[in-house]
């Protein structure tokens, strides 16, 4: 397959077959043409006073929010708690809460225009609040991250974004990290708890 095909940002056509599939699926789909609108619908999404986990994710970095939630004391944001706790015991709670926390907002490696949503991650750390855990779970992503087909998806997964994030780590000085868990969101149970937000820009890997 062709390094190309990773690039560029989906059709029109390719995000409107995206968003029926995915609905079909009982995730929920939204369009916005822009980070600053991205932020702002999330800000909308989210309301003030919850209890809220930002995942590591350059797109969400690139969009503000959680720079937005870190700053704004109406939150209770268990991201910015973990890593300011010190202690290894509440840093371990305090993981476990994130897990099944009100709102989890994190990104996705690959969407597939036949619906299915394609996480890695070394940890796993995300992965139990995406797959039932968190209340609702809100994941953004630029369309450049829209697939034909889940093979598509997880080729892209295994091949550009690794990459590009060990390309990220060793500009950190870290080593690179395999991909340690795949989640293949298929279908959602709970009508209403997962949202998809497609962001028409190149953001994140």
């Amino acid at each position: 397959m062709a390094q190309d095909f990773f690039r560029p940002l989906a059709s029109e056509t390719s995000i409107l077959k995206t968003v029926e599939s995915l609905t079909q699926r009982n995730i929920n789909a939204l369009v916005v043409d822009s980070t600053v609108e991205a932020l702002r619908l999330l800000v909308s999404l989210v309301p003030s006073g919850s209890e809220v986990y930002c995942g590591t994710s350059e797109t969400l970095t690139s969009i503000g929010f959680p720079e937005y939630i870190h700053n704004n004391p109406g939150y209770r944001s268990l991201d910015r708690e973990f890593e300011s706790e010190s202690d290894p015991q509440n840093k371990q709670e305090l993981r476990r809460l994130s897990s099944i926390s009100k709102y989890y907002v994190g990104s996705a490696q690959a969407i597939s225009e036949t619906g299915e949503v394609v996480v890695a991650s070394s940890s796993g750390s995300q992965i139990s609040a995406y797959a039932f855990g968190a209340k609702h779970v809100i994941l953004v992503s630029g369309t450049q991250k829209i697939c034909p087909s889940l093979s598509d998806a997880i080729s892209r997964v295994r091949g550009y974004s690794t990459n590009k994030h060990d390309e990220w780590l060793a500009e950190k000085g870290i080593g690179s990290a395999p991909i340690g868990k795949l989640l293949i969101l298929e279908k959602e149970t709970q009508i209403g708890r997962i949202t998809v937000l497609l962001v028409r820009e190149d953001l994140g890997w």
